[in-house]
């Protein structure tokens, strides 16, 4: 095994192992408290443990900025992971391709479902706006595009899609306690899959902790994380639903 493929976190130099840690312990701040955050970051498998920060954030909790030096190695050769494989082209590109190629409007509906009141994620894709100086599908001249905000029930944007005659559902989640999101996108497939409607649409989930790998896991055609701009969506959409009609 080549020790090209073993990585560890870069500091100063190579192979340093030097990382950035924050957490909140659940305990007055002081001196003593200072000493059990070291302890307990070296039980985390970390040397050279250094408590750069200190705060008493509320009564009886501390926050704690650390740095330290972590031990193990990863053979990268052996991580494995999808995603989204399409060229992204541009606001302009994408509107001729749907007019020339599906030869009518690309009717998308997207909505923050069940009780997560967080539109953040939907309106960065969705809004005209968009996020990051890169418009949002309600701006595209060639789509039908309906945001429906937060705290959606799941069968509302059923419907809604149903009665827009809706090519693509965008599902988004930002709320994660306690696996939220994985249980409200679950929720939804369950929907299209009691429904016999699963193979009607292409579904996309979106939220700070989707990744490719998640979405197709909970049975979603793809999965867009942070940092996503509308036209890495929106490139993906018009590509894909040319593909399933067989259109070059």
């Amino acid at each position: 095994m080549s020790n090209e493929h073993l990585i560890k976190p870069y500091g100063d130099t190579s192979n340093d192992g030097m990382v950035q840690l924050s957490f909140t312990l659940p305990i007055e701040n002081s001196a003593r408290a200072k000493k059990a955050a070291e302890l307990y970051v070296k039980q985390l498998n970390f040397d050279e443990v250094s408590i750069s920060h200190a705060t008493s954030i509320a009564e009886g909790f501390t926050y704690f900025v650390v740095y330290a030096k972590a031990k193990p190695f990863l053979d990268y050769s052996k991580v494995e992971a999808t995603e989204v494989k399409v060229e992204t082209l541009n606001f302009y590109e994408i509107n001729a391709l749907i007019k020339e190629k599906l030869n009518r409007p690309l009717a998308v509906v997207g909505a923050t479902i069940g009780s997560d009141a967080h539109t953040v994620g939907i309106d960065a894709i969705m809004n005209m706006k968009g996020y990051d100086q890169n418009y949002g599908l309600e701006r595209y001249p060639e789509m039908a595009a309906l945001n429906m905000g937060a705290q959606v029930p799941a069968e509302e944007l059923l419907k809604k899609a149903l009665e827009m005659d809706a090519d693509v559902i965008l599902v988004s989640q930002t709320v994660t306690q306690k696996d939220a999101h994985i249980r409200n996108f679950t929720e939804f497939v369950e929907l299209l899959e009691a429904e016999k409607l699963r193979e009607r649409f292409l579904v996309i989930a979106g939220g700070p902790r989707v990744n490719n790998d998640l979405a197709i896991e909970l049975g979603y055609d793809a999965g867009f994380g942070p940092g996503t701009v509308p036209t890495q969506v929106a490139s993906f959409m018009i590509k894909e639903l040319l593909k399933r009609k067989g259109i070059e």
